[in-house]
C-alpha cells in the first residue's frame, strides 16, 4: 500500500514513544521507506538504537550535529519525505508547531517542511483538554494539520480519558488513507472569503464584528486538500495562512471585492466572510479628538455586496455559490430570505447570538438551505463543518473546469452581504 513512499517519522516524549518501534516495523511492512527524528525527551523512553535497527536507517537527534548535516542537512531531511509524521506528538511539540517556534532539530523540521503533517497526539487528558492546547489544535488544523486519534482510555498516570496516542495500525491506515484519498476537485478552482473587514473611520479607528475567520480557513484547507486551487482572501485574522493555498490579506470590503474579481473565474465561490454592512461615508485623515462638547455624528454608507455580485455575474458566474448567514434570531427563516435576495446556490445558515459561541469559538451549527430545502447539521467543529461541505461540494459541482478569463467588468459595487 505504501511502496516507495518515503516517510520522516518524528517522535517526541511521552510513554507512548514506546510504541514507535512497533509503528515504524507496520509502515517498512507495507513498503514505506522511514527516516525518525527523535526529540531529547522522546530518548527517554526509547532507544535511538531501537528505532534505527527497525528503520534501517540512523536516527537523527542534534540539530546541531556536523556529522548529521553532513550526511542530511536538516533542510534536506524535512522536504525530502513524502509526508511528515509525528507519533507521538506531546502538547509541547504540537504548541511550538502552532507559534511556529524552531528550538530543537523536530521544531525546526516541521517549520522547514513543505510537506503535510499527520499528527497523532499523545498526552494526559486534562494536557489535552487545557484550552491552550484545544486552541493550538484547531490552528494547526487550520492550516492543514491532519490528525489521527488520540484515543480514549485508562493512562500511564492512573488516570481514564481522551489522550492516548491511536494504536500503530491505526496511524498506519491513516498515512494509507493519506495517499490513497482521492482528488474528487483537482483542475478545479475555488475562492473562499474569510474572517471579519475593518472599515476605517479614522487612522486609529474602525468598524469590526467578532469574526475569528476559522471557519473559512477551515474550508480554504479543506477544498485544498480535495485538489482545488484554492485562492483565500480573507480579513484581519489571528490565524496562518492555510498551507496549499494562495492567500490574500485585504482589510476592507472594497479591498475585498478588487481582491474577489482578481482571483475569478472560478468552478466554485465559498461567501464565508463576514464583511461589515457599513463603512464611514467619509475617513478622517487625523484622529477624531474630543473637544467636550457632543461626541461626533457618524455617517454611514453601505459596504459592495460581494456575495449577491459573485451570483449574478452573469454567463461568467462560478458554476456553485455559497454564501453563509450569520444570525441571531429566526436563522433558518432570514437565511432562506437572504439565499431568495442574494441568489446564490446555498447559503449555510449559523446562530452568532452571543450564548452560542459561534463567533471565536471551535464549533458551528450549520443549517444548510438550497433550492431543494433545508438539511441540519450537528453541532460540530468549525473544521468538520469545513470537511462536510467540502465533501458535498465535491458530490454537486459540475467538474468541467472554467476556461481561463477574466469578468471584473461584471462584478459592479452594489449591496454589503
Amino acid at each position: 500500500m505504501l511502496s516507495g513512499k518515503r516517510l520522516l517519522l518524528i517522535v517526541s516524549g511521552g510513554i507512548a514513544a514506546y510504541k514507535t518501534p512497533d509503528l515504524v516495523r507496520r509502515l517498512r511492512g507495507q513498503g514505506a521507506e522511514v527516516r525518525v527524528v527523535m526529540t531529547p525527551a522522546a530518548a527517554e523512553f526509547v532507544t535511538p538504537l531501537s528505532l534505527a535497527s527497525v528503520s534501517g536507517h540512523r536516527v537523527y537527534q542534534d540539530l546541531f550535529s556536523l556529522t548529521d548535516e553532513a550526511e542530511m542537512g536538516h533542510i534536506e531531511l524535512s522536504r525530502a519525505a513524502d509526508l511528515v509524521v509525528v507519533a507521538p506528538a506531546s502538547a509541547d511539540l504540537l504548541a511550538k508547531l502552532a507559534h511556529g517556534l524552531a528550538n530543537d532539530l523536530a521544531s525546526t523540521l516541521l517549520l522547514a517542511t513543505d510537506k503535510e503533517v499527520l499528527a497523532a497526539p499523545a498526552m494526559n487528558l486534562r494536557m489535552w483538554q487545557h484550552p491552550a492546547t484545544q486552541d493550538n489544535l484547531a490552528r494547526l488544523k487550520a492550516r492543514g494539520l491532519q490528525v489521527v486519534g488520540p484515543d480514549e482510555g485508562e493512562m500511564a498516570c492512573g488516570e481514564y480519558g481522551p489522550g492516548r496516542m491511536a494504536e500503530p495500525d491505526a496511524i498506519v491506515a491513516a498515512v494509507e488513507d493519506y495517499f490513497n484519498a482521492p482528488r474528487p476537485l483537482a483542475g478545479l478552482k475555488a475562492l473562499v472569503t474569510s474572517g471579519p473587514t475593518h472599515e476605517p473611520i479614522d487612522p486609529v479607528r474602525y468598524i469590526a464584528n467578532r469574526s475569528s475567520g476559522r471557519q473559512g480557513h477551515a474550508i480554504a484547507a479543506a477544498l485544498a486538500h480535495r485538489g482545488a486551487a484554492v485562492t483565500l482572501v480573507t480579513g484581519p485574522v489571528q490565524l496562518p495562512d492555510p498551507q496549499g493555498v494562495q492567500t490574500l490579506h485585504v482589510e476592507s470590503a472594497d479591498e475585498m471585492l478588487q481582491a474577489c474579481r482578481n482571483a475569478l473565474p472560478v468552478d466554485v465561490a465559498v461567501c464565508a466572510a463576514a464583511v461589515s454592512d457599513w463603512r464611514a461615508s467619509e475617513q478622517a485623515e487625523q484622529k477624531i479628538k474630543k473637544d467636550g462638547t457632543s461626541p461626533p455624528a457618524l455617517q454611514l454608507s453601505e459596504n459592495p455586496d460581494i456575495l449577491a455580485q459573485l451570483s449574478k455575474a452573469g454567463t461568467e458566474r462560478p458554476g456553485l455559490v455559497i454564501g453563509f448567514a450569520a444570525e441571531t434570531r429566526d436563522v433558518a427563516a432570514q437565511a432562506t430570505a437572504k439565499r431568495e435576495r442574494k441568489g446564490c446556490d446555498w447559503i449555510l445558515a449559523n446562530d452568532v447570538s452571543a450564548e452560542s459561541g459561534t463567533f471565536g469559538g471551535p464549533d458551528n451549527s450549520i443549517i444548510l438551505i438550497d433550492a431543494a430545502g433545508r438539511e441540519d447539521w450537528p453541532r460540530i467543529s468549525k473544521e468538520e463543518v469545513a470537511e462536510r461541505l467540502a465533501a458535498r461540494i465535491a458530490q454537486t459541482l459540475d467538474r468541467t473546469p472554467v476556461e481561463e478569463h477574466r469578468m471584473p467588468d461584471r462584478l459592479q459595487d452594489g449591496q454589503q452581504q
